[in-house]
């Protein structure tokens, strides 16, 4: 049940990291949804980036930097940020939602953090300005 994240670190504003997670205890399939968000302290959990019925969503501000991807075979997913900002400093965690996603949903829906059950244990990514 539990996800092992690793990838995170330092980098300067421009730079990239490549966050993954790897579950264990489940297994992948069509129907899992998986995401990313990310948290700072006094904020809310922000949406990042998630995988739902085979389709890829990303909160708007991050769109065009920000990758993800899933190895279903390994239990693994990715995040691949590029022309990292000081302002996407934050704790990072990866998410899993078994449930079938519903249809017609939104993209608020598909980044809701309260949609996912089991989480990460989060990793520091801080980008220097």
């Amino acid at each position: 049940e539990v996800q092992l994240q690793r990838g995170g670190g330092w980098v300067q504003a421009g730079g990239s990291l490549r966050l993954s997670c790897a579950a264990s205890g489940f297994t992948f399939d069509d129907e899992y949804s998986i995401g990313w968000f990310r948290q700072v302290p006094g904020k809310e959990r922000e949406g990042v980036a998630c995988i739902s019925d085979g389709s890829a969503y990303y909160a708007d501000s991050l769109k065009g930097r920000f990758t993800i991807s899933s190895d279903n075979a390994k239990n693994t997913v990715y995040l691949q940020m590029n022309s990292l900002k000081p302002e996407d400093t934050a704790v990072y965690y990866c998410a899993l939602d078994t449930s079938p996603t519903p249809t017609y949903t939104d993209l608020e829906f598909h980044l809701s953090a309260a949609r996912y059950a089991y989480w990460g244990q989060g990793t520091q990514v801080t980008v220097s300005s």
